[in-house]
């Protein structure tokens, strides 16, 4: 089962829908990356909900949204596409990490240092597991 790839397409889905915020379930690793989301601009915030029973611990993610000058809505996150399957994992050297929508994507990866976007495992000179794209 795949948590991260779960995980990720419940959030764009809930954004395709309009929703406000949406629950997954309780990963380190997904933590981490939502607060890559967070820096990068692509979500409000996320809490854990139902800390005392660790079998239903979950993050409630809330999603943003732009205004445009009608009063309809955008989603922030206009993709959302899981790169590193558990089946398939795709590595890169800190040369070779993908610049996605010319730099106005992000790409996750993880390395050794912890959760990065691709611009800062670029600068560090680290390479690692391509996660996913957002844009």
């Amino acid at each position: 089962m795949d948590t991260i790839g779960d995980a990720l397409t419940k959030i764009r889905n809930a954004s395709r829908a309009y929703h406000p915020a949406v629950d997954v379930r309780f990963s380190r690793l997904f933590t981490q990356i939502l607060e890559v989301l967070k820096q990068e601009g692509f979500i409000r915030t996320y809490k854990v909900i139902g800390e005392e029973d660790p079998a239903t611990k979950m993050l409630r993610v809330y999603l943003k949204y732009a205004k445009r000058s009608s009063s309809k809505q955008i989603p922030v996150i206009t993709q959302l596409i899981r790169i590193s399957k558990p089946g398939v994992r795709t590595y890169r050297k800190a040369a070779e990490l993908p610049r996605v929508l010319r730099g106005l994507g992000v790409a996750v990866v993880s390395t050794s240092k912890g959760i990065l976007t691709e611009r800062d495992a670029y600068k560090q000179r680290i390479g690692g597991e391509v996660i996913c794209y957002v844009w």
